[in-house]
């Protein structure tokens, strides 16, 4: 029964800031608040929520309700909820700038002291409160557990190879001190898939040994199928891809559903700690349907108005289909820019086991020879109907760190320098066709390969083949799936590989430059060298090039610095290097993706940088302030 006191405090709850006028409750939660089953907002939001001014921003504020139609190619791309969701302890805002987000506040010393404060009354999703527990069972039950972390503690917890100290001063304040800078801890705390400290220990220790007697523990694992406990608890706490409905979350959407399924159904979370300028909690939408579809049709359904928010599974190749779809739905479509460093780039493989091509590929005249003999200008008209930037792999002007002298580097097209540069290198001797000769008489014939997820990569090497023939060499296009084409490259035999470019092109100086360096096993351009800076110098074995020694010597300074200048001075040395090297062969950047939404869908802006990371996909442009209305936006 509701009381009047209930009644009062319910009302005293949602008033505005500032005002004697209420903020309303979302409909989808009164029958919740009816039963009593929710407290009143005053009791579900922090004492000091998140308030975001979307005015101030150049948005509309917004009004609660309506259900959001989006399409995925899996389940495991239900993970777009947690990246788009973007709830962090530590965001980026639109200007990819450092703010805080769950946390209410964090201060940073010397580089390597974190001091974190919690917002008093946070709430899991299922009204469990967040407090320093949290943190510190994440920290020494579950990272330091030599039974979940079989590899030990991730390398962004590590300076100097050591973790922190980890301390929690008061229910709501925590702490972690290095004995070395660690730049890489707000960046990894901000990222589409972030570094997880926080877990709700309430939840998790019925999964864990230490706090559950073994015979309910056992009876768990067999409920769940899981012959460990350790895996129990891995698979009952994943976060980025929630597939457990049952764990709490803080982020603004709670799945619903359990896999398998064909739909998903993410539902508000009522607990959310953001609010806007009119005290109404965020997010807007009630719900989100994720329905799986086959990759190949996602954008048809798109086009077909099946989706109200669509910009994975959908590229640029279908912008014209979409704005034709404006004529028949109710669906608008907008451009984003890419953030890649080169929407596709070529990788040559210089730890391919082949020795005659790895010696050529050493050669820096060989690599810029074949950089100079593309026709990038054709590539742009052909496949991004000249509205990319032809460029050498490297960062936007979106960046601070820009200069137009990156994006030159050997980038122009000069198959007469190209030639030249062969010639010089010792490649004279040509076959009947015009195809040069390698030092040990074969044809100089490169073998690309691609993981084949895309028809943009073998119509763009096609036109590539044309242009190289200029230059005597002939190229042929193989694919392969994702992992056995990784797999191949790591074992040396792939010569020379297609995939993005630098995966962050719109970098602060503050942000890591370990793409730059061999510094791991996925860049197909130097697969061992980036194992073995990964695994400590386990596996793999050193650079040998000196250029590529120099980057991950000037890496290992950044890591060290804590001076933005210095970073700074760090990030323009090695882009000099590595753009001037052509470790990778760009080929355009700044490309656009087409972000479709339904027609009743505000604050969706008009255009934006698009990429994993940093700006989580539409992740910074808060999708939880994007609200449906009667009339279009």
């Amino acid at each position: 029964m509701i009381t009047r006191r209930t009644t009062l405090g319910m009302l005293a709850s949602m008033l505005v800031p500032g005002t004697s006028r209420a903020a309303p409750e979302p409909a989808f939660l009164r029958p919740y608040l009816r039963a009593q089953t929710l407290p009143v907002l005053s009791e579900r939001i922090p004492k000091n929520p998140r308030r975001v001014n979307l005015a101030a921003m150049g948005r509309e504020p917004g009004k609660y309700g309506g259900t959001a139609r989006m399409l995925i190619g899996s389940q495991k791309d239900i993970r777009y909820m947690t990246i788009n969701g973007y709830a962090r302890l530590v965001g980026y805002d639109e200007n990819l700038q450092f703010q805080p987000d769950i946390l209410e506040s964090f201060d940073v010393q010397e580089g390597r002291i974190f001091t974190f404060r919690i917002r008093d009354g946070h709430r899991w999703s299922n009204g469990s409160y967040l407090t320093a527990e949290d943190f510190r069972y994440t920290w020494e039950d579950v990272i330091l557990n030599k039974d979940l972390r079989k590899g030990g503690v991730q390398r962004e917890l590590l300076a100097d190879g050591k973790p922190p100290v980890f301390e929690v001063l008061d229910e709501l304040t925590v702490r972690y001190t290095w004995s070395a800078p660690n730049p890489d801890f707000l960046p990894g705390l901000a990222a589409a898939s972030p570094i997880i400290l926080l877990l709700p220990s309430a939840y998790m220790r019925h999964f864990h040994k230490k706090y559950q007697d073994e015979f309910r523990l056992s009876a768990l694992m067999k409920q769940y199928r899981a012959k460990k406990w350790a895996d129990l608890h891995i698979k009952m706490s994943r976060q980025y891809r929630p597939e457990n409905p049952d764990l709490p979350t803080l982020d603004p959407w709670m799945n619903r559903t359990a896999p398998p399924a064909e739909q998903f159904v993410f539902e508000r979370n009522p607990f959310f700690h953001r609010v806007d300028e009119n005290g109404l909690q965020l997010p807007y939408i009630d719900r989100f349907l994720l329905n799986i579809s086959s990759s190949e049709i996602i954008p048809a359904k798109t086009g077909a108005g099946e989706s109200d928010l669509q910009s994975t599974g959908v590229d640029f190749s279908d912008y014209a289909f979409f704005k034709d779809s404006e004529k028949r739905y109710p669906v608008k479509v907008k451009l984003f820019k890419r953030t890649e460093g080169s929407r596709i780039a070529l990788l040559p493989n210089l730890n391919c086991s082949d020795k005659v091509w790895r010696n050529l590929f050493w050669d820096v005249r060989v690599r810029r020879a074949l950089s100079l003999a593309i026709d990038r200008h054709e590539i742009n008209m052909v496949s991004f109907y000249g509205l990319g930037k032809e460029s050498a792999d490297t960062i936007l002007p979106d960046s601070p760190l820009f200069k137009p002298e990156y994006a030159s580097a050997w980038a122009s097209h000069d198959p007469d320098q190209a030639n030249a540069l062969l010639d010089e290198v010792g490649l004279t001797q040509k076959n009947s066709a015009g195809i040069r000769l390698l030092p040990d008489g074969r044809e100089a014939q490169i073998v690309i390969e691609t993981a084949g997820e895309s028809t943009l990569e073998t119509d763009v090497l096609e036109l590539i083949k044309d242009h190289w023939m200029k230059i005597g060499f002939s190229l042929f296009i193989k694919t392969s799936q994702r992992d056995v084409f990784r797999s191949r490259a790591m074992g040396g035999d792939i010569i020379m590989s297609m995939w993005n470019g630098l995966e962050n092109g719109v970098p602060t100086a503050d942000m890591n430059p370990s793409r730059l360096a061999p510094s791991a096993d996925d860049q197909l351009q130097w697969p061992v060298w980036g194992m073995h800076y990964l695994s400590l110098g386990q596996n793999g074995h050193a650079p040998e090039l000196p250029e590529a020694i120099k980057l991950v010597e000037l890496l290992k300074e950044w890591k060290r610095t804590v001076d933005s200048a210095q970073r700074a001075r760090i990030w323009h040395e090695m882009l000099e290097i590595y753009t001037q090297n052509v470790f990778s062969i760009g080929i355009v950047n700044a490309t656009l993706q087409p972000v479709l939404h339904s027609s009743h869908l505000h604050n969706v802006p008009e255009t934006g940088l698009y990429g994993f990371d940093p700006t989580c996909y539409l992740g910074v442009y808060m999708p939880d302030t994007f609200w449906y209305s009667s009339e279009v936006s």
